[in-house]
């Protein structure tokens, strides 16, 4: 049986990647596959992968494992930066490792372990679209964001406002568990991406 681990992932923290995790891991029972091991997190799509935890623990666990496949749900899953996501890719050819994209029946090498052209050109398609979708989207907010403020709109919180320990406890649980780790506010803050000031705002609640 081969032995295969999910990579599930979600860009935001009210997002939960357990339907992620449930359909690979139906599809990975009807495709008896062994499943070693699940890497999930919470983090935006927007970071490199040597900031993204669960990308790096994956890639050390392929390379000292004996692991035949990588399982996930979508190819934004491996990382929306089609760079970083097809230098993750090259990584999993050069150990004969075969990424597998559920949705679109995506497998990146062969039966015999030899790269799969097709199936490469397709994944950099997906990430390009995926990209381009994205472009699109933050433009179209960014010309609603200045319409607004054009139009006397204001933006912000109200005065006064202040997110309650719990919800800021849900909301950053990377970044607090970081904080007990003994991390600098600054290399928390390039790795997350969250402002100094929220982090000594964090510090409260640790």
């Amino acid at each position: 049986m081969k032995r295969v681990v999910i990579l599930a992932r979600v860009s935001t923290q009210i997002q939960e990647y357990e339907r992620q995790i449930n359909e690979l891991s139906a599809y990975a029972h009807s495709n008896q596959l062994n499943v070693v091991k699940v890497f999930a997190n919470k983090i935006s799509g927007a970071k490199k992968n040597d900031e993204r935890p669960e990308i790096v623990e994956l890639i050390e666990f392929v390379k000292s494992e004996q692991v035949d496949k990588v399982l996930v749900l979508e190819i934004s899953r491996l990382g929306r930066n089609t760079l970083e996501a097809l230098k993750v890719i090259e990584l999993f050819n050069q150990h004969k490792i075969c990424l597998v994209v559920k949705n679109y029946n995506l497998e990146t090498l062969d039966s015999k372990g030899n790269i799969n052209a097709m199936a490469q050109f397709l994944a950099t398609l997906l990430l390009e679209i995926g990209s381009m979708e994205r472009l699109t989207t933050r433009q179209r907010m960014e010309s609603g964001y200045q319409n607004f403020r054009a139009n006397s709109g204001k933006v912000g919180r109200k005065e006064g406002y202040r997110k309650s320990s719990i919800s800021m406890k849900e909301e950053y649980v990377e970044e607090i568990k970081l904080l007990r780790k003994g991390y600098s506010l600054r290399n928390i803050s390039k790795i997350t991406s969250t402002s100094i000031n929220t982090l000594q705002k964090l510090k409260e609640h640790v």
